[in-house]
């Protein structure tokens, strides 16, 4: 049985949702942020971070690593949709993009106080954080002001992780309400029936 180790609506969400679709026989397991540094799970995981995903007492680290292993292990899940292969990349794409672009930026965003003395700096580093994500969100306006999900009418999951990440603007005070089509788009990935369990399983949702 698969274990994922997660903190509640950080980015294990999303293989917690991959693991959903993928019909998957596993569990989740809690993960404090006081926990993280401690002997026993840095004895799991050296980066001392989530998700963790266990497959009996083999483990894997890192989200586009887990959900690349998930998609692998259950290929009818179709994380990446069912598109040709060059739309399958594409996909792939998206996920990358979210991973590393979009998520450094908030990650910078949130460890802000611990970056810079003065105000003035963290305004500076705010300011230049808050521009990059604009201009990723922007893509991903432009990606489903024609279509449902950014790779067309299917959903993938690209577009959890965007998801995801787009919970924590409102905590970081990132105004994304210039751009008039992720409303709705943000709405149609969280009503997946995958997401709605994912979400219900972390206490995120009533």
């Amino acid at each position: 049985m698969l274990k994922l180790y997660y903190m509640p609506g950080a980015c294990p969400l999303v293989p917690h949702v991959a693991l959903e679709w993928a019909k998957a026989d596993y569990t989740i397991q809690l993960v404090k942020r006081e926990e993280l540094k401690s002997p026993d799970f840095l004895a799991k995981n050296p980066q001392g971070s989530v998700p963790l995903l266990e497959d009996g007492d083999w483990r894997l680290a890192q989200n586009v690593a887990i959900v690349e292993y998930i998609n692998t292990l259950y290929p009818d899940a179709h994380l990446f949709g069912q598109g040709s292969l060059k739309e399958q990349a594409k996909a792939r794409q998206w996920l990358a993009l979210a991973n590393t672009d979009l998520h450094g930026s908030f990650g910078i965003l949130f460890k802000l106080p611990f970056l810079a003395d003065s105000e003035e700096a963290k305004e500076k580093i705010s300011t230049v954080m808050i521009g990059r994500i604009k201009s990723i969100y922007a893509q991903v306006e432009k990606a489903v002001s024609a279509n449902d999900y950014l790779c067309g009418n299917t959903i993938t999951i690209g577009d959890v992780y965007f998801y995801v990440i787009s919970r924590w603007a409102a905590t970081l005070k990132v105004d994304l309400s210039e751009f008039t089509n992720l409303g709705a788009y943000f709405k149609r990935v969280e009503n997946n029936a995958g997401v709605q369990k994912a979400l219900k399983d972390q206490g995120l949702l009533g």
